[in-house]
């Protein structure tokens, strides 16, 4: 017989985690104000709130991290990592930050201006946060077939060339510092952007005399979808596939404990040594030193090493199978999800799943709670809280989708736990229309608000 497909790595090390009891979780999600982010991490059974820092890191990560040289300026981790990016990236001049929402501020702060518009593909909350923070407009040019989520689209991360060529005829070119790439695309369900869809952006952004940047926070995970889905990459190999995409941008942010696969780290990648020096002059007074950046040495060197291990076939293959299986378990059980499954996440479409909550009453948010009550799993609102209140009229933004995110940890959860966060999500579905009220606001923030929002039932 064919031998089975299995995970190319083995356990070395195990965490003890506590089941709590329905009554218990009740009580405290109650005292954190129906906020999963207040919850303290033992009161959680499975963690899905989010794939950012929260994976395992390999045997050679840990390795570099013992190796670290922790010198304040030239540090041989530093130039371990400058390696990594300028040839497994392709970019001369780069700046590691704490993490990546620290490199959108360094490069926010030096190209983004009031009323300037940031067109994009469904912009992430940070992203959206820090260009609204400067009094600038984020713009959606997301493809519509991403708003659909039965529909198989192969690449619903796309930009609508059509919408994106609007805003740059409705601007002056002064007002548009750059056209903003997510890949994969977190806020459309975690869907790729296809390599053609980036060429033609990046055709068309030098048309008009834009730059184009990535938000790449998920770039091998782009990678290799491109490579499974887009026929003329399907003899690459994953870092050629990412060379060649990066091949397409003027720069890149990075949150770096994405992909990177590390618990903290950033970067800020650019062509232009002029804005890398700007870019350096911001860094210094924000983040630190332009060779650590916020990180400790050995922190550098396990990114370097993980930057490594992300662009291989055989690690990318096993972390998006456990996203596969936990979307096509929810599938097999009739629950709304956006499809075809995403690289990071499995989204569940909210308003599908409990159709008696009005929108205002924040049915993600509430599916979320719902979650956590019955089963002690974590995930997360991407939905109206995320999206935020608009900037002039103070009103709730209404989102196309309204989706409870379960983001899955890289090399962390067996696919036994993935058997466990389905089973719960259907006991809910079993039992949705007993559902009929959500959730309202009781504080909330200026921007980001759905970090530290507080709420209670309605």
């Amino acid at each position: 017989m064919e031998l089975p497909w299995a995970e190319p790595y083995k356990v070395k090390m195990v965490e003890e985690i506590f089941m709590s009891s329905r009554e218990q979780r009740e009580k405290w999600i109650e005292e954190e104000g129906n906020n999963l982010f207040n919850l303290a991490s033992d009161r959680v059974f499975i963690d899905l709130l989010t794939d950012s820092g929260t994976g395992a890191m390999s045997d050679r990560q840990w390795a570099e991290i013992m190796m670290g040289d922790e010198s304040y300026a030239g540090s041989q981790s530093y130039l371990k990592l400058r390696e990594v990016v300028r040839h497994t990236l392709g970019f001369p001049y780069f700046l590691p930050t704490h993490q990546g929402r620290a490199a959108e501020n360094v490069l926010f702060s030096i190209l983004v201006k009031e009323n300037n518009v940031v067109p994009g593909n469904s912009h992430f909350d940070t992203t959206k946060g820090h260009i609204e923070f400067r009094k600038a407009h984020a713009i959606d040019c997301t493809i519509e077939e991403a708003f659909d989520i039965n529909n198989l689209h192969p690449f619903k991360g796309n930009i609508d060339l059509e919408k994106l060529e609007e805003v740059y005829k409705a601007h002056p070119k002064e007002n548009i510092p750059f056209c903003m790439i997510t890949v994969t695309c977190n806020s459309s369900g975690g869907q790729p952007v296809s390599m053609q869809n980036i060429k033609d952006v990046k055709a068309l952004s030098d048309r008009y005399g834009i730059p184009v940047f990535f938000d790449a926070a998920r770039f091998a995970e782009n990678a290799y979808f491109i490579k499974e889905r887009e026929d003329e990459y399907q003899d690459k190999t994953i870092k050629e596939i990412v060379k060649e995409m990066f091949s397409y941008g003027d720069g890149f942010t990075m949150s770096a404990k994405k992909d990177g696969l590390v618990n903290i780290g950033g970067l800020l990648g650019m062509r232009n040594e002029q804005l890398y020096r700007a870019c350096g002059n911001m860094g210094i007074i924000y983040e630190g030193f332009i060779t650590y950046g916020g990180l400790a040495g050995r922190d550098l060197a396990a990114l370097a090493q993980g930057l490594l291990e992300s662009t291989e076939l055989p690690y990318l293959k096993a972390r998006i199978d456990q996203v596969e299986y936990l979307g096509n378990k929810l599938i097999a059980y009739g629950i709304p999800i956006q499809k075809p499954i995403g690289g990071h996440a499995v989204f569940v479409d909210a308003l599908n799943f409990l159709t008696h909550v009005p929108r205002e009453e924040y049915p993600a948010q509430t599916l979320a709670i719902e979650l956590y009550k019955e089963s002690g799993v974590r995930g997360v609102e991407i939905g109206t809280l995320l999206a935020d209140r608009d900037p002039e009229t103070r009103k709730d933004r209404f989102p196309k989708l309204e989706l409870l995110r379960l983001a899955i940890p890289r090399r962390t959860y067996s696919y036994k736990h993935l058997d466990y966060v389905a089973a719960a999500l259907k006991n809910i579905f079993d039992r949705r229309e007993e559902i009929r009220s959500g959730l309202e606001i009781v504080w909330e923030s200026e921007i980001l608000r759905h970090f530290t929002i507080l709420l209670k039932k309605k």
